[in-house]
C-alpha cells in the first residue's frame, strides 16, 4: 500500500521499479487500482531484470487503465536505456519495444555476426552514443574498461544481456550472457527458467546457475520458500516437471535445493555469477557490491553440490 500511497500523494506520472517488485506485489494478490485511483500515472518502468509476460499481464490490469507498461534496459555506467518502451506504439507482454533513441542496437552471435529473428545472442551497441562513458577513474592505461566493454567484440560495446528480435520489431532479454546456462553444449537464458519457477506460489524467490560436473555443465536451482513450506519429493517433482513442460527437457535443473536466503546485490539484483564463481571454485568479483555476502558462502558449502 505504501507504493500506492506515494503514487497518490505526490500524483507522480511516472513510476520506476523492479521486475521482481512487481512479481512480489502479483504474489501477494495486491491489486493497487483497488487501493488507490493513481490517476496521474501515465508510464511504469521495470528494470533490473526480465519482466515476465504475466507478470506484465498483471500490471496492465492492475494499475489504471491505459498506463504504459515498459520493460526497459540499460546501465548505471551509461545512464541511459539500450532498448526501452515506446508509447507510440504496441508492447506485447515479455517484449521490450524499441531500442533506444541513438542506439544503434543489434544482437551478435558468438562469431560476432547480427542474428535473425528469434535466435540468440549478444545485444550489443555498434556506434558511440551521446551518454557512452570515456573511460574508468584511475584506469590509466584504459585496460579495465576495455575490458568490460569491447573484449568481446572488439569496436563494438557488449551489454552483457542474451536477447533476441522478435518480428514484431521488438526484443526479449532471456538472461545475463554471462550467466547463460550451457548444458550439452545448448545456451539456455536463465530468464527462461525463472518464468517458470515463478508460476509455483510457494517459491518466495529463486536463483539458478550452472556448476561445472563431469566435463559438462549442470543446472542447479536454488528456492527460497514462504514461511512454513517445506521442499520435499513431491515439490521437487512439481517444480522439474512445469520446468519441463513449460520449456524443454534440457531446462530442466539436476539440483534443486531451498535456502534461506540468496544473495544480492545493493541495488536488489540477484548475484547469480558471484554465486556461479563462488560453486565453482573461481574468485568472487565485486564483492564490495553484494549486500549479503554470507549467503554466498551458505550456498557454496552445501554438501549436495559435492555429490
Amino acid at each position: 500500500e505504501a507504493m500506492t500511497d506515494l503514487i497518490e500523494r505526490e500524483r507522480l506520472t511516472f513510476f520506476g521499479t523492479s521486475a521482481k517488485y512487481l512479481d512480489s506485489v502479483r504474489k501477494a494478490g495486491f491489486v493497487p487500482r483497488s487501493h488507490a485511483s493513481m490517476s496521474s500515472l501515465r508510464t511504469i518502468a521495470s528494470t533490473g531484470s526480465p519482466l515476465s509476460p504475466e507478470t506484465n499481464r498483471w500490471a496492465v490490469e492492475s494499475f489504471p487503465i491505459g498506463v504504459h507498461v515498459a520493460s526497459i534496459s540499460g546501465g548505471t555506467d551509461l545512464c541511459a536505456c539500450f532498448v526501452a518502451g515506446d508509447p507510440t506504439s504496441p508492447a506485447y507482454a515479455g517484449e521490450i519495444q524499441r531500442p533506444g533513441l541513438g542506439m544503434a542496437v543489434d544482437i551478435f552471435d558468438e562469431s560476432g555476426t547480427p542474428v535473425g529473428v528469434g535466435e540468440r545472442g549478444e545485444l550489443v551497441c555498434t556506434a558511440p552514443f551521446p551518454s557512452m562513458p570515456l573511460g574508468f577513474w584511475g584506469d590509466d592505461d584504459g585496460s579495465r574498461y576495455r575490458g568490460a566493454y569491447f573484449d568481446k567484440n572488439p569496436g563494438v560495446w557488449s551489454h552483457g544481456d542474451f536477447a533476441s528480435w522478435t518480428e514484431h520489431g521488438g526484443i526479449i532479454v532471456h538472461g545475463r550472457s554471462d550467466t547463460t546456462l550451457n548444458p550439452g553444449g545448448v545456451r539456455i537464458g536463465t530468464a527462461e527458467i525463472y518464468r517458470r519457477v515463478e508460476q509455483i506460489e510457494p517459491i518466495v524467490e529463486s536463483l539458478v546457475f550452472g556448476q561445472e560436473w563431469d566435463g559438462d555443465t549442470r543446472i542447479v536451482l536454488l528456492v527460497r520458500l514462504a514461511v512454513g513450506v517445506t521442499l520435499d519429493e513431491a515439490m521437487i517433482a512439481e517444480i522439474k516437471q512445469t520446468i519441463r513442460v513449460g520449456c524443454t527437457p534440457r531446462h530442466v535443473p539436476a539440483l534443486v535445493l531451498a535456502v534461506d536466503d540468496l544473495p544480492r546485490t545493493r541495488s536488489g539484483k540477484l548475484a547469480e555469477l558471484a554465486v556461479t564463481d563462488a560453486v565453482n571454485g573461481s574468485e568472487v568479483r565485486n564483492t564490495s557490491a553484494l549486500a549479503n555476502p554470507e549467503a554466498i558462502d551458505a550456498i557454496a558449502t552445501r554438501s549436495e553440490l559435492r555429490s
